[in-house]
């Protein structure tokens, strides 16, 4: 396939310690690329890259084959509307003072996608199986479940063409884990973004992806399809 978000060689330290050390990735339209890793071997530092939060000290990261490196707003409009963020936390990621649908019509405004912004709302709600009524509500009436359905339609907002998921389970309780699981990877294999999806967690990472990157002490030792897996992380 051809590649579509790609790092090459990406090397980024903080002070004397180097956290990535020549990182290689390559996601094609329609992926779904786990990264598993144990805490401070870089997973975050890695996400920051990808989303252009942060430039790496040395290496390249590419959308379609155009150079990506953090800037003002106005200059990464067409990087936004390319990649958008499915964050860890439902419950700290959504503005309190907003209603879901103002949220979910945030990015639309924000990066001037044009068309109808309501029927957009409405079109994304069903696409996360939400109820239409809770458009008017804030995210203190809503579950941890269904804050996470709201930030996963926020993300899918501007039709993105990756969605990067930073451990997006993690901080929901065991009983509603699985059904997001399954409605990421099912919006992924409906839309055809692709998804890359940072997590310590070997079972969701089996769940929804369809290959895994193990990076360990900032290297990828090894990328393999899913089925592949071993049962921890080496």
């Amino acid at each position: 396939m051809t590649a579509l978000l790609v790092a090459t060689g990406a090397t980024k330290s903080y002070g004397p310690r180097r956290v990535l050390d020549g990182v290689d990735l390559h996601i094609a339209a329609g992926d779904r690329l786990g990264i598993l890793g144990h805490s401070g071997a870089g997973k975050s530092t890695l996400l920051r890259l990808l989303l252009a939060v942060e430039a790496p000290d040395h290496g390249d990261i590419l959308l379609r084959d155009r150079p990506v490196r953090p800037g003002r707003p106005g200059t990464l409009t067409w990087f936004r509307r390319a990649v958008q963020l499915v964050p860890q936390d439902p419950y700290g990621s959504l503005s309190p003072r907003m209603t879901v649908a103002r949220i979910i019509a945030e990015p639309l405004e924000c990066l001037a996608i044009p068309g109808d912004h309501r029927a957009r709302v409405d079109d994304l709600l069903a696409a996360v199986d939400l109820d239409p009524a809770l458009a008017h509500r804030r995210p203190a009436e809503l579950s941890g479940g269904q804050r996470q359905r709201v930030a996963i339609a926020r993300a899918l907002a501007p039709g993105p063409e990756v969605l990067i998921a930073d451990e997006p389970v993690s901080a929901l309780d065991a009983s509603v884990r699985v059904t997001v699981l399954d409605l990421l990877r099912h919006v992924c294999e409906h839309t055809g973004a692709a998804l890359v999806m940072v997590s310590h967690d070997v079972a969701a990472v089996r769940r929804i992806c369809t290959r895994v990157a193990v990076l360990d002490g900032g290297r990828i030792t090894g990328t393999e399809p899913v089925p592949r897996l071993p049962a921890t992380p080496s």
